[in-house]
């Protein structure tokens, strides 16, 4: 569920839109497969490390055990960077987010509110954590269930609303692939962020009950996840919803209203789409902040203590290693 609940944020919901509208429905479902593939290879090396060598922290313990420590170094602090500035993007999406409700509201009142609460989650226990992370999880699943569901409905014209869906979408104007091979490459940094999270499997790893047994199992589930989630709703986004359409190629938290989930929504007859939308993706938000909170502070910081002696650490941690070396580790 952590790593579900890291992978599916504003990515999915917000950003989707763009790459149908920058790359085509053909460009930006080839390049989500693409980088599906990849994150699945990745993922499957990553899960086999860390069933038969399942640690506490980050997964840098490999790169520095089997390719060099220095890779290994640099791999650490490279990924806490990553978290540290998505969990910074992830804080000012939700102040946007609450703009929608709350316009005269400062918004550095909703990036701290909820600072607070990711941290007071990943503070109070293992248990709270976990059981925060499944329910937010469980929303944003729900959601791209009822998506893909409402989506079919509409592209067989069993649902009203899908009137114009269907493969005629896919030969309009430039389509399938429009802007070419440069559209493609450029979408797959929207692409990649959508996936980011989906590594968090290998960092629990070490507070997994029987990882040798746990880890496969969800490894194997990465698969049908990329393609439930991301290869299916653009598919569905791409047939109900020309590529050519305006309101694609205003996505942004900023105006909610034109997520690609709440379009199709709309298309549908879900009144209030807006607003119902605008709530799941506060809740994804959170979720993927309060996951990256888990791995730049509780992991991270494992392995920033492992590494104080290290050559390649600054002096200032080995100094601040020194004055905490009564401390105990992070639970």
């Amino acid at each position: 569920m952590i790593a579900i609940g890291g992978s599916i944020g504003t990515g999915l919901f917000v950003a989707s839109g763009a790459t149908v509208s920058q790359a085509g429905p053909g460009g930006a479902l080839l390049s989500y497969a693409l980088i599906g593939l990849m994150v699945y290879f990745l993922m499957t090396s990553l899960g086999e490390l860390a069933a038969f060598m399942p640690v506490s922290g980050s997964f840098s313990t490999y790169g520095a055990k089997y390719v060099e420590e220095g890779f290994g170094f640099a791999l650490g602090w490279n990924y806490w960077y990553n978290w540290a500035v998505t969990i910074a993007v992830d804080l000012v999406a939700s102040q946007l987010v609450m703009n929608y409700w709350f316009p005269d509201t400062p918004g550095w009142i909703w990036s701290a509110l909820f600072l607070g609460l990711m941290f007071l989650l990943n503070y109070i226990s293992v248990k709270g954590f976990g059981e925060a992370e499944y329910w937010f999880s469980l929303i944003k699943v729900s959601t791209v269930i009822i998506f893909i569901g409402l989506g079919v409905l509409m592209i067989f014209g069993i649902l009203k609303g899908g009137e114009n869906a269907g493969w005629h979408n896919w030969t309009i104007g430039d389509a399938p692939f429009a802007g070419g091979f440069s559209a493609m490459i450029g979408v797959a940094m929207i692409v990649g962020f959508s996936f980011q999270g989906t590594e968090l499997i290998g960092i629990a790893a070490g507070e997994s009950e029987d990882p040798a047994r746990t880890i496969p199992r969800a490894v194997r589930q990465v698969f049908w996840r990329i393609l439930l989630f991301y290869i299916f709703a653009i598919l569905i986004i791409s047939l109900i919803i020309p590529y050519t359409d305006p309101s694609l190629l205003r996505n942004d938290v900023k105006d909610i209203s034109v997520s690609p989930f709440t379009l199709v929504f709309e298309h549908a007859g879900l009144l209030s789409a807006a607003a119902v939308m605008n709530a799941v993706i506060l809740t994804a938000v959170l979720s993927a902040g309060n996951s990256g909170m888990y791995a730049s502070t509780v992991c991270c910081s494992r392995w920033l203590r492992k590494v104080r002696h290290h050559a390649f650490s600054p002096s200032c941690q080995r100094a601040v290693c020194r004055v905490m070396r009564c401390m105990p580790p992070p639970s």
